[in-house]
């Protein structure tokens, strides 16, 4: 363990370079954060200071590990069926979609470690079923994130908020070495794709979607780029379609392209 000191200045720089890289605006409050999150890639990379680790970042000789430090720097918090009134009216949704011919198709625009994206299948493989096509799509800035939310394997303490019908159909229990250990079942994690996506630059080709999620991720974003992020993410949604927000988020401000229909829920004229 390196025994470097982060130092204001340092510090400065890299609320500029995670500004820069994901949009993320970062409180003075976050310097410990960052000194703990960053102090073993010093080491890793033998460096003797953060600024030097700064210049490395800087040099583009180690594209890698700019990706590193972004992963590193992004703050995944989730678990599953968060907020439970937007899985009620996905629920709701897909239910309807089932007399349709169109693929029903979701975006988790800021997936994470993918707890989101799997209780966004379950709710469709039980609303849907074999009936009608139906997709998630699921996206982060973080491929480190992305690489767990691909394996599907989760602590059970994270799974407390799943259904018990649907810990029976879409999931499995570890045992031996897997014991206090969830995987999602097989079928359900290959319906699911995840994607790298950075919100804060030119979305690559999506298509349209039914229903958006982009929840928890603007309180780390300022007005601007609040702004930019979710008319990008709109511009995704099909007119008609629905998109959900944190509770303790508003577009107040931010967008009038869709319209308020209950509290954190959108709709897109």
């Amino acid at each position: 363990m390196t025994g470097a000191t982060l130092t204001d200045d340092e510090f400065a720089r890299f609320q500029r370079f995670i500004f820069d890289a994901a949009g993320i605006t970062m409180s003075s409050s976050k310097k410990a954060l960052v000194s703990g999150r960053l102090a073993k890639r010093l080491q890793h990379c033998g460096v003797a200071s953060y600024g030097k680790y700064f210049e490395l970042l800087q040099s583009g000789k180690a594209k890698a590990e700019v990706q590193t430090a972004v992963d590193l720097l992004t703050t995944n918090e989730t678990y599953f069926f968060r907020e439970p009134r937007h899985f009620e009216l996905l629920r709701e949704l897909a239910t309807k979609a089932r007399g349709g011919r169109q693929p029903f198709r979701v975006w988790s625009a800021a997936s994470s470690t993918g707890e989101e994206a799997y209780s966004m299948a379950m709710v469709l493989a039980d609303a849907i079923g074999p009936t009608v096509p139906w997709e998630v799509f699921a996206s982060d800035i973080s491929t480190r994130v992305l690489e767990r939310a691909r394996r599907g394997h989760y602590p059970l303490e994270r799974t407390r908020h799943i259904p018990p019908d649907f810990l029976k159909r879409f999931c499995l229990r570890g045992t031996g070495p897997e014991d206090g250990t969830l995987l999602v079942e097989r079928s359900l994690r290959q319906r699911v794709q995840f994607t790298q996506v950075n919100l804060n630059t030119t979305l690559p080709q999506l298509g349209q979607f039914d229903v958006v999620f982009l929840r928890n991720v603007m309180i780390y974003f300022n007005g601007d780029t609040k702004r930019q992020v979710v008319a990008r993410v709109l511009s995704a949604l099909k007119p008609g379609g629905y998109f959900c927000i944190g509770h303790s988020e508003s577009l107040n401000d931010i967008s009038t392209a869709v319209q308020a229909v209950a509290p954190s829920i959108y709709r897109k004229p």
